[in-house]
């Protein structure tokens, strides 16, 4: 038998992911340097805007393609995004 779903939209986040939060300001920073808008970036990334404003607000954990694809727009190493983080 499958599972049913409960919601028809998944539920709000009751937390972000510290690591999440702290990689999206890493990218809103090297955004912001270029003065670049989240558009501009998306546009050079090959992603949504949303994409990146969730990244940026740290709503979701992006996957590593999205996090290379970022890093590669911005034209930083993928590290530049993440070695500040600590686990």
């Amino acid at each position: 038998m499958l599972a049913v779903a409960k919601f028809n939209v998944m539920p709000p986040r009751s937390k972000k992911a510290r690591e999440a939060v702290a990689f999206g300001a890493a990218v809103r920073e090297h955004r912001k340097a270029k003065e670049w808008t989240q558009e501009k970036l998306a546009e050079r990334a090959g992603v949504s805007a949303l994409q990146i404003g969730f990244c940026e607000r740290g709503d979701n954990v992006p996957k590593l393609t999205l996090v290379l694809r970022i890093a590669r727009a911005l034209g930083v190493r993928p590290g530049e995004l993440i070695d500040h983080i600590r686990v």
